[in-house]
């Protein structure tokens, strides 16, 4: 059925309860599980003269921004370890998270994507956008949707 399985994560309540349903689907068939965190690409910080970032220097912020996804990120393995899986973790930077997501399951031959939506409806909904709807109307791999 399928044999590799990605979860993005950014790391809320609702992408962790993906992560934790990948995991079992993967532990049950046996497949490869890859944990991907998509961030927007940021070259250099935006300093705000007088704001708290003013004071520190480029390199200081991308490293808290580094270390915080390398937190989401083995939070996500801790979901996976509890299920008896071990798995892969990648991160990407990318203004739209839906194609990176899309890219990276391609690149990494994903037959299933199990991706969290947040349930918005109506006109927050609309307004708001959705990367889980902008993903199931632009890939032809699988996504199951945990809500």
């Amino acid at each position: 059925m399928f044999t590799n399985i990605l979860v993005p994560t950014d790391g809320s309540g609702f992408s962790n309860k993906a992560v934790a349903t990948a995991a079992r689907l993967a532990q049950s068939l046996r497949a490869k599980l890859l944990v991907l965190h998509v961030r927007s690409p940021i070259e250099t910080p935006h300093h705000v003269e007088g704001g708290a970032l003013s004071n520190l220097g480029g390199k200081v912020v991308m490293q808290e921004i580094e270390d915080e996804e390398r937190r989401l990120l083995d939070a996500a393995l801790e979901i996976a370890a509890a299920d008896g899986v071990t798995a892969g973790t990648a991160f990407i930077a990318g203004y739209s998270p839906y194609e990176a997501i899309i890219r990276i399951a391609q690149e990494q031959h994903c037959d299933l994507i199990v991706m969290a939506s947040h349930g918005r409806r109506g006109i927050s909904g609309f307004l708001l956008g959705s990367e889980t709807q902008k993903l199931l109307t632009h890939t032809t791999i699988p996504v199951l949707i945990v809500r």
